[in-house]
């Protein structure tokens, strides 16, 4: 169980930095595709911050 606390919370804290940076100079965290917009960047980035926000806390409920 301790496995999965730590990927939620490494997957939230990498997620969340990878949307601030996204938003600033998207080319750096989309870097694979041939056009990169901060739209792109929020719903790459932003749907996996979301779930990983759920995920923290249904985990941590108990």
């Amino acid at each position: 169980m301790e496995l999965v606390n730590t990927f939620t919370y490494l997957g939230l804290i990498v997620s969340f930095l990878l949307l601030f940076l996204g938003l600033i100079r998207p080319v750096l965290v989309l870097w694979f595709l041939d056009s990169c917009t901060r739209i792109k960047v929020l719903k790459l980035y932003g749907t996996s911050l979301v779930l990983f926000v759920i995920l923290f806390f249904l985990i941590h409920w108990n």
